[in-house]
């Protein structure tokens, strides 16, 4: 028997909400506050207590809560701000935006995340700031980091993108830095029907500018303090996601029993199955394992009708739009080991048993 199985499957989900997501999309459209409004307030206040933050700001994408998060901070020209290579584009591309310079360290081998070691070895008189990335779902080791952060008065702004919900010794993302910034693209946990994002404080300062920031810097309309951009959540999305907010936690538990479950079917294979920290709650947002024959493995899942992807296949510090920084080939090899090894696998809540011993069954016929 064959089974046609993609990496993400977002009308399962869809179907089961539809009713009721319909329905807050004409209450916007009824009501026509078409910009901000009672719905976006609401998922910033359900979004900041989830997260265990005072504050919630809607915005117009993960990438764009990054970028507001880094002028309201007023990192510029001449600043450095320590991330990792191995995370999606926009991590680094917003520190460019702004016209200051990524320095890149290393990952932990096991967790993808940025290694705490090798952190403090980074800083300069001119770093300003850390962005850990919460890759996959799981959570740095943020009590180091935020260690190193207090030692060098350094702020530090969460990449929770992919990792809502998810948690580090008790803690949940976007709690332990000066902010964390969440995506809400669709194929996140909780996913909009396009782009849209948020972010989280405890600081009502940085809260207040943020909220200023993402409306052209006005303050009063047509008052500028400073330059901003056009950074809101439209309230369409922002109802959508209410809808969904609530499941939230049963599909991240969904993601780890299917992760538990296809660990348990690859126990015996060449490959390596995700390494989750004993201190850390993943919320599997990517399943990810890891292979030397992963091009092989790829060509024989797409065989059997079996969507993968790559998270991701070039470091950043390999990209040509950052080749005037200096790094080469060599310089990071653990992120460089990852991005030829990685492959992340259907994970998403709706998969069935059946689904994913199939899954499991054709990586076993591989080996």
């Amino acid at each position: 028997m064959t089974m046609k199985i993609p990496l993400l499957d977002l009308k399962t989900q869809y179907a089961a909400l539809k009713e009721d997501i319909l329905a807050a999309v004409n209450d916007v459209l009824d009501s026509q506050v078409c910009i901000l409004g009672p719905k976006v307030a609401k998922l910033e206040e359900e979004v900041a207590q989830l997260s265990g933050c005072r504050f919630g700001v809607g915005v117009s994408s993960g990438t764009d809560a990054l970028l507001a998060t880094l002028m309201a901070l007023n990192i510029g020209t001449g600043d450095e701000v320590i991330t990792t290579p191995f995370t999606f584009f926009a991590t680094a591309g917003c520190v460019s935006r702004v016209g200051a310079k990524p320095v890149f360290v290393d990952i932990d081998r096991r967790t993808y995340n940025i290694d705490p070691a090798k952190i403090e070895a980074a800083v300069t008189p001119r770093t300003k700031a850390i962005i850990p990335v919460h890759l996959y779902g799981q959570m740095c080791e943020m009590d180091s980091i935020m260690e190193i952060a207090r030692r060098h008065n350094l702020f530090v702004i969460e990449d929770a993108a992919q990792a809502i919900s998810s948690a580090y010794k008790g803690k949940k993302a976007g709690s332990f830095g000066n902010l964390g910034c969440f995506s809400f693209f669709p194929s996140k946990n909780l996913g909009a029907a396009g782009d849209g994002g948020m972010i989280v404080t405890d600081d009502e300062a940085l809260y207040e500018r943020l909220l200023t920031t993402r409306s052209h810097g006005a303050k009063p309309k047509y008052f500028h303090k400073f330059v901003g951009g056009n950074f809101r959540l439209d309230p369409l999305q922002a109802a959508i996601l209410l809808v969904k907010l609530p499941y939230l936690n049963a599909w991240s538990a969904a993601r780890r029993r299917n992760a538990a479950l296809y660990n348990e079917l690859l126990a015996g294979a060449p490959i390596v199955t995700p390494w989750i920290h004993a201190d850390a709650v993943s919320i599997y947002n990517q399943y990810v394992i890891r292979t030397e024959g992963r091009d092989e493995l790829i060509a024989h899942l797409k065989a059997a009708d079996i969507g993968t992807e790559i998270y991701y296949p070039q470091p950043l510090h390999l990209q040509e739009c950052f080749k005037d920084l200096g790094y080469r080939e060599g310089d990071f090899l653990e992120s460089e080991s990852a991005a030829k090894e990685v492959l992340a696998l259907p994970i998403y809540p709706e998969l069935s048993e059946a689904q994913i011993r199939y899954v499991g069954e054709k990586i076993l016929e591989l080996y």
